[in-house]
């Protein structure tokens, strides 16, 4: 108990999270010309209402897993959140000059997942789509997660097998394309390889410092 009181304070750091997202919003809304960036393939991709689950949990699994990692490896917690940071603001450069939109497809039924679909689409313009920040933040934890040592097997399985659905729900429920989603991949592989490989944090559970240094001598 003493172990997690003295972690506690560093859940702080989530609020980054609302701020990004503040930010998100502020594009989303912006005025501007916007490319279609979708290909054959995307056509080709069904629109599947059922897909809207997974996509809606992506909300929970973010921030579960970002307060798991805290609590059970605060140093992997500290540099998935460095990277989603980064990853993000990025992200919104990318938005700024470069904007891109989905095409949506009509809507019918009054089924209760076509109102989530709806309630997504009202909520959320088709713009901000490349690089996903929904690919992008789930593929974060599932790379971090390599890092949590001693996790259950049912856990593991939970990490990669839920967020492999959010990451592909974001083609059938039409909210992103192909292109946004291989962006997303491999600017987080990218800024993995440099926040996990390249540069190391040291916490102590004593002292209750942090700080970084390169791995290089």
């Amino acid at each position: 108990m003493n172990k997690w009181i003295k972690k506690s304070p560093y859940l702080l750091f989530l609020l980054v999270i609302p701020l990004l997202a503040s930010i998100y919003n502020l594009l989303n809304n912006r005025p501007t010309k916007a490319m279609d960036i979708s290909t054959e393939f995307d056509q080709s991709i069904p629109f599947l209402p059922l897909f809207i689950i997974p996509y809606i949990l992506w909300y929970g699994y973010i921030f579960c897993y970002l307060i798991y990692f805290c609590f059970k490896d605060t140093v992997v917690y500290l540099k998935t959140l460095l990277l989603i940071a980064v990853a993000e603001i990025i992200c919104f450069v990318v938005y700024f000059f470069f904007q891109t939109t989905v095409p949506r497809p009509t809507l019918t039924g009054d089924s209760l997942l076509i109102d989530l679909v709806k309630w997504i689409y009202t909520n959320d313009r088709p713009y901000n789509c490349f690089p996903s920040i929904h690919v992008l933040t789930t593929f974060a934890v599932m790379l971090a997660s390599l890092h949590i040592k001693n996790k259950h097997i049912l856990n593991n399985f939970f990490i990669h097998t839920c967020g492999t659905l959010i990451i592909i729900s974001t083609l059938f429920v039409k909210q992103h394309v192909i292109f946004d989603m291989i962006g997303s991949m491999f600017l987080v592989t990218f800024l993995y390889g440099i926040s996990f490989e390249l540069f190391s944090f040291r916490w102590s559970g004593k002292s209750e410092t942090i700080y970084q240094k390169s791995n290089h001598p």
